[in-house]
C-alpha cells in the first residue's frame, strides 16, 4: 500500500472581514482559544482527512467555499489557527505562480531567481534553461523585462519554471485560466506526464471535464467545511445537486 503523503487532522484557519475591527484589552490576555474575535469568518473549520502517493485528487467547491486556502495550506505558505498539516514530500505549487517574479528583471533573471527559490541550483537551471524557455514559446523576450510581458506570457513561463521541479507534489489551482487553449492544453499534457511519473495532484478547477480528465477522488468543499471525500464523480454529482437547489 502506498505511504501517506499529506495528513490533515481537524484543520482549520480564520480570516477577518474587517481590517479594523477592534478587540479588547482583556482580549489580548485571553488564551487563543478563548479569545473573542468580532468580524472574524473561519474561511476551513475541521477538516481531516489523508492523501496517499501518486492519487489525484479534485477539490470542488462554490467560490469563496475554502479551495484554495486548502492548497495553501498544503503549501505551508499560511499557517492554520487549529489542526495540523503534515506533509511529507516537497510540493510544487502552481498556485498564484507568477507572484514570485520581479517586474523589473528580464526574463532570462526571472527564471534563475524563481528557480532558486524552489530549490534548483544555478547548475540544474543552466541544464534546464533551453527546456523552460522552448516549452514557454518566449524565447524572443528573454532580455524583456518581466513587467512588459502580458498576462499570458506570464503565466508561461511560470509554469514553465515549476513543471521542471521534481517534487513529488503537484498543486494545480486554475493557475491556466489565463491563456490560449493550444498552450493550456500543451501544460495538461506536461500534467498528465507528471502523474504517469507517479507524482501526487491536488487540483482545484471549476470545471469538470479537466476534473474528470485528471482526478479519481474528490474533495468537496461547502461553508468551510469537508462535506464528501470520495470518488471524483459522487463528488461532481454531490456538488451539482446542492448548486441546482
Amino acid at each position: 500500500m502506498a505511504p501517506d503523503v499529506i495528513a490533515v487532522d481537524r484543520l482549520g484557519i480564520r480570516f477577518k472581514r474587517n481590517k479594523r475591527a477592534r478587540r479588547s484589552f482583556k482580549d489580548l490576555f485571553a488564551g487563543r482559544a478563548r479569545r473573542s474575535r468580532p468580524d472574524e469568518f473561519w474561511a476551513l473549520r475541521d477538516v481531516s482527512f489523508t492523501v496517499k502517493q501518486g492519487e489525484a485528487i479534485g477539490v470542488i467547491g462554490r467560490n469563496g467555499q475554502g479551495k484554495s486556502t486548502l492548497l495553501k495550506l498544503v503549501a505551508e505558505v499560511v499557517l492554520p489557527d487549529e489542526g495540523h498539516v503534515r506533509v511529507n514530500e516537497g510540493v510544487a505549487p502552481l498556485i498564484e505562480i507568477t507572484g514570485g517574479f520581479v517586474d523589473d528583471l528580464t526574463v532570462r533573471d526571472n527564471v534563475y531567481l524563481t528557480a532558486g527559490l524552489h530549490g534548483m541550483t544555478r547548475r540544474e537551471v543552466d541544464e534546464r534553461f533551453d527546456d523552460i524557455i522552448a516549452f514557454a514559446e518566449i524565447g524572443d523576450f528573454l532580455d524583456t523585462p518581466y513587467k512588459h510581458l502580458s498576462s499570458g506570457m506570464r503565466v508561461r513561463i511560470a509554469f514553465s519554471v515549476i513543471a521542471q521541479l521534481e517534487e513529488p507534489i503537484i498543486l494545480v489551482d486554475e493557475v491556466l485560466a489565463v491563456g490560449d487553449k493550444g498552450f493550456r492544453e500543451k501544460c495538461y499534457r506536461r500534467i498528465e506526464e507528471l502523474l504517469e511519473g507517479g507524482r501526487t495532484l491536488f487540483f482545484v478547477s471549476h470545471n469538470e471535464r479537466d476534473l474528470r480528465r485528471f482526478c479519481t477522488r474528490g474533495l468537496y468543499l461547502d461553508k468551510g467545511r469537508l462535506v464528501f471525500d470520495g470518488p471524483i464523480e459522487e463528488a461532481l454529482r454531490r456538488y451539482a445537486s446542492d448548486t441546482a437547489e
